[in-house]
């Protein structure tokens, strides 16, 4: 397996991300959520065999700190301009066109290691995009050396990527495609098998979930 993936996670602040989860645990503890999918996140993807680094683009100290410790290069977000730009940048000016290069969300945290290695195996080569469980959203644009990111994300996003001339890599990997952007969604996440930093808060909070390490 060559190892020739660069890999990179936009993060917000975390006081302003996952709005629409608001309520799934106490308010004092929101940012702990979204902060432990992100860990679990970076988890998964610093274990992928395919991969040779991550670039974390976020303005977060706390996150940055968090995602260094588990072996992740953190990069400001110097557009910031929102979620393509971020992407854009860590893909194309820091990671450089000449690389294999992989923008993904930071709200998988039931994302498994062989799940994303047979995404990045069926991506070659060219540009492909992975849609969310609900077919509308994106959750993984990949692209080859010499070929620009150009992300699509946002409302209908899957639509989009496909219109840009992005090819959609199909296969049986619910970890990958299930984000968490509602309460919903975080139930579905505990059903497919979370990771140990999402397990642990909430459990921490006196939640009985039974969970699986996404590693």
């Amino acid at each position: 397996m060559v190892r020739d993936w660069t890999a990179v996670m936009p993060v917000k602040r975390l006081g302003a991300a996952k709005s629409r989860l608001r309520g799934a645990v106490p308010a004092a503890r929101h940012r702990d959520l979204a902060l432990a999918m992100v860990r679990d996140t970076a988890s998964a993807v610093l274990a992928t065999p395919a991969v040779a680094e991550l670039l974390v683009v976020t303005d977060d100290p706390v996150a940055g700190a968090a995602v260094t410790a588990l072996g992740a290069r953190v990069v400001p977000d110097r557009p910031g301009a929102g979620l393509n730009e971020a992407m854009r940048h860590g893909a194309d000016e820091v990671a450089g066109l000449g690389r294999h290069r992989v923008v993904l969300a930071g709200d998988l945290p039931a994302l498994r290691p062989g799940q994303l290695d047979a995404a990045l195996a069926a991506a070659r080569p060219g540009r492909g995009f992975v849609a969310d469980a609900a077919g509308t959203g994106t959750v993984l644009l990949a692209v080859g050396p010499g070929e620009p990111l150009d992300p699509r994300f946002g409302l209908g996003s899957a639509v989009a990527h496909a219109a840009s001339g992005a090819r959609p890599l199909d296969g049986d990997w619910p970890g990958l495609r299930q984000d968490v952007d509602t309460p919903a969604d975080l139930v579905t996440v505990l059903a497919l098998g979370a990771g140990r930093h999402t397990c642990e808060l909430l459990r921490d909070l006196g939640l009985e979930v039974a969970c699986v390490s996404a590693a």
